[in-house]
């Protein structure tokens, strides 16, 4: 925390998800009697899902050409993405956004599932000769997709759509890599201001977890949850996993003196970011622990939490290892997983932990516990400073410090 290096501020908050959209939508939804999740048990059985709520894209992507040629995470980001840049005061100020520099996480596009099927019914209803079986799917591949199909879901398309739809100018940057993506285009954002290289960015991802083809990616690799719902923290009793949440995310991060200039008031700082690499399936990482801790021992008073832990095993053991060690430094934390309410956006999750970071800090409170495991203390007085985690559900590890900032 160099004090000569600029304050990088939160002034812009663009959040969409099962909850509703937009910061107050997400406030209400997590900080009123005792928060419930919106989940759906039944469509892709018996893996839960977190659906969008009912969202009119219109409101941000006016033209109806823009909204059919957009697969639905594309819609998710660039809706999250004009909510932000309102919240902010920049939508339509093209000064502005001519130098507004754009960073996002973003995976792979969406598949065709109705071509899947067709394809896969042919070549198992077709013949055994393995030959032929090769024909049959080459004439297929080659009539069932559009090559601009492909081209419209290349995970830098959302930076694309973006640019074109709010007219945001400045450079732009996609990070791909699931939960570490987020992580990294949120640092990436922040280093930058604070090196000087930039004074304006948005910021964020976006995920569609009603995706039949991607609950197929992650359920073969054992990462979901495939029983009734249950808060994170008490999935390992089961041997864990996380249920997808679509989401969408966006900030609007500026350095001070140029929010102070255009009389911007932020909701908060970012102080500290730090990612590693380290492997959740081979023993505890070190390098972002290091980091942690060393971070935590200049810290005094009371601590909120975001954690972006999944409910994955060992993953969520290694975040419990995390939690212990800020309570045996002493500090007065208050944890909240974030995913219990949300569900796991994977590239989208960390970013939308440091928007609720911002906001909690902006309202000096912690949301309400999420579930009732007695993980989740409630501790009165203000809060000025939560501490957001992220961490894969299988790699890597990161965490953000949010702050007050000193308001002008």
């Amino acid at each position: 925390m160099d004090p000569h290096r600029p304050e990088v501020w939160i002034t812009g908050l663009g959040l969409v998800s099962s909850l509703g959209e937009g910061p107050d939508a997400h406030w209400a939804a997590l900080s009123v009697g005792k928060p419930g999740a919106t989940v759906d048990e039944t469509r892709f059985e018996p893996y839960p899902v977190h659906p969008l709520a009912a969202i009119d894209f219109s409101k941000q992507i006016e033209r109806k050409g823009d909204i059919r040629q957009m697969g639905q995470w594309q819609r998710i980001g660039v809706h999250a993405a004009g909510l932000a840049l309102e919240d902010a005061g920049l939508a339509g100020d093209e000064e502005l956004l001519g130098k507004t520099d754009l960073v996002v996480a973003a995976g792979n596009g969406e598949r065709d599932e109705a071509a899947d099927a067709n394809i896969l019914e042919a070549l198992t209803n077709g013949t055994e000769n393995t030959q032929a079986r090769g024909s049959v799917l080459n004439r297929l591949l080659q009539t069932s997709f559009r090559p601009t199909l492909y081209l419209a879901e290349l995970s830098n398309l959302l930076a694309g759509n973006i640019q074109i739809v709010h007219g945001v100018a400045g450079s732009s940057r996609t990070y791909k890599g699931e939960e570490m993506a987020g992580v990294s285009a949120v640092e990436d954002a922040v280093r930058r201001i604070a090196g000087g290289q930039g004074q304006l960015f948005l910021v964020g991802g976006a995920f569609n977890a009603e995706r039949a083809d991607l609950g197929l990616v992650f359920e073969l690799c054992g990462a979901l949850w495939p029983h009734s719902f249950k808060p994170v923290w008490r999935r390992a009793e089961d041997g864990g996993g996380f249920i997808m949440g679509s989401l969408g995310a966006f900030l609007v991060l500026e350095s001070e003196t140029h929010a102070m200039a255009r009389g911007n008031q932020p909701y908060a700082r970012i102080s500290c970011i730090h990612s590693g690499r380290g492997a959740g399936t081979s023993g505890s990482p070190r390098g972002a622990t290091e980091a942690l801790e060393a971070l935590a021992r200049e810290l005094h008073g009371p601590l909120g939490i975001l954690s972006g832990v999944s409910g994955a095993e060992p993953a969520t053991s290694h975040e419990l290892e995390w939690i212990t060690m800020l309570d045996e430094l002493g500090l007065q934390s208050q944890v909240r997983a974030y995913g219990t309410m949300l569900g796991h956006s994977v590239e989208a999750h960390f970013p939308a932990g440091v928007a609720l970071a911002g906001l909690a800090v902006s309202k000096q409170a912690l949301y309400e516990p999420f579930d009732d495991t007695g993980r989740e203390e409630v501790r009165e007085g203000h809060l000025d400073r939560v501490l957001v985690t992220g961490r894969g559900h299988w790699r890597g590890e990161g965490f953000a410090l949010v702050e007050a900032a000193a308001k002008q």
